[in-house]
């Protein structure tokens, strides 16, 4: 688990204007948002107050720090990095809030280390970047797609063990 502020990724924490009730705040409350634990300072939050996702100060999210080892793709830098690679690339389509795209993490990681120098490895935020997930069809998240020189060649839906990716992605290792 890592803690960080929402400033980064606004949509961890708040994905619309939200309303914190609470009969008693400590000085530092962690309660539940969406499925993830929320800590809320009473410098900046009060009780009762509406909090915008402009005007979020003192709300930090402790959720699964996604952006280990693995470079981020987006909409805007899609062809370059992925269309245009040499080699094979795998990439995991995920959202900040989805548990399975939390579970699955550790294991592209892993593979992302296993396989360096053989295949590139990225993650795209569909909820940062909706266009490309959007001309792949992606309408479930984690999805891993493996494309070969700019064609997309695999795809596998879900959080699925280490050894089905690794399958998938070994039938294109050249």
């Amino acid at each position: 688990m890592a803690a960080f502020t929402c400033t980064y990724c606004p949509l961890i924490c708040l994905r619309s204007e939200m309303r914190i009730a609470s009969v008693s705040f400590s000085t530092r409350q962690i309660f539940s948002v969406g499925g993830l634990r929320t800590r809320v300072s009473l410098s900046s939050v009060s009780k009762n107050s509406r909090v915008s996702r402009f005007r979020r100060g003192g709300i930090i999210c402790e959720a699964q720090d996604t952006t280990t080892g693995i470079p981020m793709v987006n909409d805007s830098t899609w062809e370059s990095l992925v269309l245009k690679a040499d080699e094979p690339v795998v990439v995991d389509f995920w959202a900040p809030w989805c548990g399975p795209c939390k579970m699955i993490d550790p294991i592209v990681n892993e593979l992302a280390q296993q396989y360096t120098g053989k295949i590139k490895f990225f993650k795209l935020n569909t909820d940062d970047s909706p266009a490309t997930p959007g001309k792949y069809g992606v309408r479930s998240i984690p999805t891993i797609m493996i494309f070969v020189k700019g064609e997309k060649k695999d795809t596998i839906i879900g959080a699925v063990p280490k050894t089905t990716l690794a399958t998938s992605i070994d039938k294109f290792l050249q």
